[in-house]
């Protein structure tokens, strides 16, 4: 098993030291599902709180440039790209996001935190209708940049 590099020799958390590493160009993608009734469907574009999809959007590009401040051991990125897309389905919202940057480390953390905090903000804005909402696969698409290169079959 490959070690886990957040880990020290004594198993302590730590921060990886990136400082040797090349900045490469970076890019990763992400999806996630909120799945919902009829009803929230049918409300969502008419909700007092205002566009669902666009402050879902908006608060995903946010939570992308967070990150580091949410997630302890990643490191803050200077994000060149973050797009966060939410499409209407016959059960719900999918939600995907891409981000890039050229830096010592990868942007895949930016990405699941981009999907997760936009279907939390859907989430949000439809459950005054009922609370029978469901945040699904959460997950990574695909990684580009630094050592390897990824995606999911």
């Amino acid at each position: 098993m490959d070690s886990l590099s957040h880990m020290d020799a004594e198993g302590n958390a730590q921060m990886v030291d990136v400082s040797g590493k090349p900045k490469t160009t970076r890019r990763a993608v992400a999806e996630g599902f909120v799945r919902m009734s009829e009803r929230h469907l049918e409300a969502i574009h008419n909700l007092p709180k205002g566009d669902a999809f666009a402050v879902a959007q908006v608060a995903g590009i946010q939570a992308a440039k967070k990150t580091a401040d949410l997630i302890p051991l990643c490191h803050p990125l200077p994000l060149s790209h973050i797009a966060v897309t939410l499409t209407e389905k016959a059960d719900g919202v999918a939600i995907t996001a891409e981000v890039s940057t050229t830096a010592e480390t990868g942007v895949e953390m930016e990405a699941l935190s981009a999907v997760s905090v936009a279907a939390l903000t859907v989430y949000d804005m439809v459950k005054a209708l009922g609370q029978d909402l469901e945040i699904t696969d959460v997950r990574l698409l695909e990684k580009t940049g630094g050592k390897t290169d990824w995606k999911r079959d």
